[in-house]
């Protein structure tokens, strides 16, 4: 039976039981069981009860038997008697604000007295169209999608994708759809939303009913299936305008700035966001985006389109009779309620259009018929008759109807129109009565169009109330000065304090209670603080914004969020600093300082003298990092290549199944034919998977540990170098041809890039760095989205910082502009050594930056302005780390030494072994597939625990010099692999299986070695599972299995094992057993798949 019939069925078994005088169901107590919380197995067992109990008490025609297979009969009319009968509520639309709508119904329906059925339009169910923008990064509509398809079977919603919803009949209480399909209804809601307002212009006009403009190249900016059009139609575009400049209009230019597109912005109003910010706002913002490379067209009314004689799109015509060549048209210039069913059923609607609603949000002409979002009008007394544009009014919509439909009796507030934004990486807020009437305010304004900042606040005639404001460029105070307009008590201190910031900062100033932290979910401070106390202050960030909804919506107030809990935790006495680790009382930053300046040359003496305990994976590659940035010195020396992990240990990147790959170094992508012949050879001779990658490099996947050297060698004999794309340091700078090749290009971005990746390669940071250059503001290169980046311009670089790309892209800051390269290379030096000297382990530029305290301009005054008077030597400490720059593999390929601790088998240096098969695709090798879900429990332990070990001897591994300090290395006896650990620190030895079981790779011996609260432990590789050294056990997942140990020896400087006999031990532990190979066998659903484990 499909979930949505049983979770249908389980809610008719419910009320059949409290019908029939039950307390329990399938001996299940009823106040247990929820319709919509039951997991599925549960729901399989109790709908098998429940035919059972309809079978039993169907004479009694109390309730009638209506269990179905089909999903579509659970969403029929069907009626069952007065006691337990289910109200309809047909939700029209599947947006955002009609998900909220279901969740929030869900919420409150404790009872379970409603049936929920919505249609969705698109073929797509709910997905997030604020981050509508993100899309052309990553091109994968799941990573927008609000709630899979699972979770509409698990709440019991009855969901129709692709499914349009044609009529609403009122007076027989039913919905009809595109389908054919007929809902009875006990109430509606309509969530159909808005479409994009396309103006009355020849050739922007669009068929009735169809969201996409009828012309070719002319798009509007509304769905996933628009962006996609859009995507297509720009890979034979070069110029792009966008008709309208309001939040938009904005995010619609981003999208065609990001498709490489040059883009215009036509508004023809005299400002952007003209319902956000004024004229001087304009000024500033428009500055900001044009600094980008866009250019913003204000007071220009379209007055036609012109096309060629195939009837493509070629300019655009204006009513001051100018023009604009473009090849693409983007049409945003707002939206328009989407009220065609409640204008064919008769329901009132207002002159431009949305459903007209009462403070209930319901229809004013049918008490059963609501409307929600942008498809309904409501009264607002500051704005008159309004369709709300943002999502958080939607969402209290939503709130206020499930309430009401499930007992309560709430009336929609009026909505707060404020709003925090960033606008291609511009800050632009305003909060409040953002334009009240001069007659009852005095308004204070600073602008600083050097640094592009603007700030407006209005005040009370008397100066003791803030009414509203508008910043631009610097929203950092929107949270607080938000909080002020809304407060009903007076000013506490000057209107000239709040702009020109002369006040008293108090970082730790709380706000009151009722401070609405998150408008889209509407969770006040005082919600959020009762999580944490409900939680008994043990609660995480990410815990605190899944269980308070604060922070899940646009994203915006979760710095705010993690301050409130930080400042709950400090009230309760609860520590919040934040420390490495248990063996080191101390942040990053701080550790960064120890080091430097006690000169610190080793981990053992900052352990000695700053730590306690045996060290870790966490503490122990953070300082190796820390030394490797402060003296440069070889990371693979002997105090220092334990501390590694496994990448940085062995240079290179470790893979599934333990194998390795090489990514030698290709400055700005620019690489000789000869170099390219090597790479070739190289993968042909060691049987290496090739591919490019978006770094414009070369990867060779699939090689053995002991190989590397020779690898590296052959590599390096055509001055190919570590691409340290195993290491948290610079990985790649991309590059455009620039102007040497391109007909756009103003400089030359290779020839730049070159100097840039040489001189910042193996630089060792708090984690990877990205960096791109491009020759012109086409920005081929996507020099925005890096860590830092360099677009040309006539007379130099603009200087970007601060971006990401990756799991939460980031567009970056701009630093500079028009830079000589001398110039920019001096910037990024500051900006790079700073990074290095502040930030946190493993963050990333981009919320260093953020987090910096005052943020980016904080950044920039350090680094531009030289703020703390460190900039030299910020600079000093760069040139040394480029001064003593060594590659790293041909220190190993010249050091027969260092070249041991690559060999796969300690005690035969000439056996090599793969621990996963190899497969053959499209005439390449890959590694097997790792089976789907939890690997099946090998049962080696408890097998291992019933030998007869009455034959097991001391057995010779190799020599105690053989081994490092305070490392492993792997051993090969018979068929078995082992992991044997000297703790050098602790004066122990420990010995174990090599094979981590929770991927079954032979990979433990290569894991870092440490201590938690004292017991010895290693960490694997792959994903960092820690295992006790002395009992096997798997500390960090109570539910992984456990691994072999072994005693230890050491006499007369050679290294013993206790062992019983090989093929004893060969039948438990051999590699053979155990690898992933290439075998099939069926799934749970019947289908075979490669990858599957050989049996022990």
């Amino acid at each position: 039976m499909k979930t949505a019939a049983l979770n249908t069925s389980l809610s008719t078994a419910l009320a059949a039981s409290k019908s029939i005088g039950e307390s329990t169901f399938v001996g299940i107590p009823l106040k247990q069981l929820s319709a919509h919380r039951a997991g599925k197995q549960a729901r399989t067992r109790l709908v098998s009860g429940l035919k059972k109990t309809l079978k039993s008490h169907k004479e009694s025609k109390t309730v009638p038997c209506c269990i179905s297979e089909n999903v579509k009969a659970q969403a029929s009319t069907k009626q069952v008697s007065a006691a337990v009968a289910k109200q309809t509520i047909v939700v029209i639309g599947n947006g955002m604000v009609g998900l909220k709508f279901c969740e929030k119904m869900i919420e409150y329906d404790t009872a379970g007295e409603f049936e929920i059925i919505t249609f969705c339009e698109e073929k797509k169910p709910a997905y997030h169209r604020m981050n509508m923008t993100q899309y052309f990064e990553h091109r994968d509509a799941s990573k927008l999608e609000l709630a899979p398809l699972e979770w509409y079977e698990e709440a019991g919603v009855t969901l129709h994708v692709g499914e349009r919803a044609t009529a609403v009949d009122r007076e027989t209480q039913v919905v009809r759809s595109s389908t054919g399909r007929e809902i009875k209804y006990d109430y509606v809601v309509i969530a159909t939303g808005s479409k994009a307002f396309v103006p009355p212009i020849p050739g922007v006009e669009r068929p009735d009913g169809i969201e996409s403009c009828k012309q070719p190249g002319v798009f509007v900016y509304r769905t996933l299936e628009d962006l996609d059009l859009m995507i297509e139609y720009a890979k034979k575009s070069k110029t792009a305008a966008v008709l309208g400049g309001g939040l938009l209009g904005l995010e619609a230019a981003k999208a065609a700035y990001d498709l490489g597109l040059k883009t215009h912005v036509v508004e023809a109003m005299s400002r952007l966001m003209p319902r956000q910010i004024d004229d001087d706002g304009n000024d500033i913002l428009v500055k900001k985006i044009e600094d980008l490379g866009l250019t913003v067209h204000t007071n220009k009314g379209l007055s036609k389109l012109d096309f060629t004689d195939e009837g493509v799109l070629k300019g655009l015509s204006f009513s001051d009779e100018t023009s604009l060549d473009v090849d693409m048209l983007i049409v945003s210039c707002g939206i328009s309620p989407r009220d065609e069913l409640a204008r064919d059923c008769g329901l009132e609607v207002g002159p431009r259009g949305g459903v007209v609603v009462n403070d209930l949000c319901q229809s004013v002409t049918d008490p059963r018929v609501f409307a929600i979002g942008e498809s309904c009008l409501h009264d607002h007394s500051l704005y008159g008759k309004i369709i709300y544009g943002l999502v958080a009014p939607g969402y209290t919509m939503a709130d206020v109807i499930a309430k009401n439909l499930a007992g309560g009796s709430e009336v929609f507030p009026e909505a707060d129109m404020s709003t925090k934004l960033k606008l291609m990486g511009v800050d632009v807020a305003s909060f409040g009565n953002a334009f009240p009437d001069p007659a009852d305010s005095i308004s204070l304004m600073q602008k600083d169009a050097f640094e592009g900042l603007y700030k407006k606040l209005f005040f009370s005639k008397d100066g003791t109330r803030l009414i509203g404001g508008i910043l631009v460029g610097d929203a950092s105070e929107y949270a607080k000065l938000l909080s002020l307009s809304k407060s009903e008590e007076p000013l506490t201190v000057k209107p000239r304090d709040l702009i020109y910031g002369t006040m008293e900062e108090d970082e730790n100033a709380e706000l009151p209670d009722s401070f609405q932290v998150c408008q889209c979910n509407d969770v006040s401070k005082g919600d959020v603080v009762a999580e944490i106390k409900a939680a008994n202050y043990e609660i995480t960030l990410g815990a605190l914004k899944k269980c308070s909804k604060a922070g899940t919506g646009c994203g915006g107030c979760e710095q705010l969020v993690s301050k409130i809990l930080k400042q709950e935790l400090e009230k309760a006495g609860k520590g919040v600093k934040t420390v490495l680790c248990e063996h080191f009382a101390f942040n990053r930053q701080e550790l960064v300082h120890i080091v430097r300046s006690e000169q610190h040359t080793s981990f053992k003496t900052v352990l000695a003298q700053h730590g306690k305990g045996n060290g870790c994976e966490i503490c122990k590659p953070a300082v190796a990092s820390i030394l490797a940035s402060y003296r440069n010195d070889m990371v693979l020396d002997s105090s220092m290549a334990t501390l590694q992990d496994s990448n940085d240990r062995f240079l290179a990147n470790i893979q599934r199944g333990g194998s390795y790959s090489v990514i030698p170094r290709v400055p700005a992508g620019e690489i000789l034919p000869d170099q390219l012949i090597k790479i070739g050879e190289v993968a042909k001779k060691y049987n290496l998977y090739t591919k490019i990658t978006g770094g414009q490099r070369i990867d060779l996947f699939g090689a053995h540990r002991q190989d590397l050297p020779k690898i590296w060698g052959e590599l390096g004999s055509v001055g190919l170098e570590s691409g340290h794309g195993y290491a948290k340091a610079l990985r790649t700078v991309k590059s455009c041809v620039g102007s040497t090749w391109c007909r756009y290009g103003v400089q030359d971005s290779v020839d730049f890039a070159v100097k840039i990746e040489t001189r910042y390669k193996g630089v060792r940071s708090p984690h990877k760095m990205k960096s791109a250059v491009s020759g012109c503001i086409r920005e081929c290169a996507e020099a925005q989205s890096k860590d830092f980046g360099y677009i040309a311009t006539e007379t130099g670089y603009t200087v970007f910082v601060g971006g990401n790309g990756g799991i939460k892209p980031e567009h970056a800051y701009l630093l500079a502009t028009d830079c000589s390269e001398e110039y920019a290379i001096q910037l990024t030096d500051r900006y790079l050594m700073f990074y290095i000297r502040t930030a946190d382990r493993l963050q990333r530029t981009a919320p260093w930056v953020r987090e910096l305290p005052g943020g980016f301009e904080y950044l920039k005054d350090v680094i531009v302005h030289d703020k703390l008077g460190i900039c030299e030597s910020l600079e000093k400490e760069m040139q040394f780390l480029v001064d003593t720059y060594k590659c790293e593999w041909k220190e190993v390929v010249d050091s027969p030494e260092l070249q041991k601790q690559f060999l796969d088998f300690q005690n035969v240096p000439d056996q090599q072994e793969d621990g996963i098969e190899f497969v053959s695709m499209r005439d390449q090798k890959r590694p097997a597939n790792w089976p789907k879900g939890k690997f099946e429990e090998s049962g080696i332990v408890g097998a291992y625990a019933g030998l007869d070990l009455s034959d097991a001897s001391w057995v010779k591994v190799g020599r105690e010099d053989d081994f490092p300090d305070d490392g492993g290395l792997t051993v090969l006896y018979g068929k078995s692999q082992l992991a044997v650990f000297h703790f050098t620190s602790r004066g122990e030895w420990y010995a174990t299986q090599n094979m981590c079981p929770h991927r079954r790779a032979f990979v433990l011996a290569r894991g870092i070695i440490g201590d938690a609260a004292g017991m010895p432990k290693v960490a694997c590789p792959l994903h960092k599972k820690n295992f006790s050294l002395e009992t096997g056990a798997c500390t960090t997942d109570e539910n992984e299995e456990s691994i072999l140990t072994f005693d230890v020896n050491v006499e007369d400087g050679n290294v013993y094992l206790k062992l019983p006999p090989e093929e004893i031990l060969d039948a438990l532990l051999a590699t053979e057993k155990h690898a992933i190979t290439s075998c099939t066998a069926e799934d749970v659903d019947g289908k075979t798949e490669e990858g599957q484990l050989i049996s022990v």
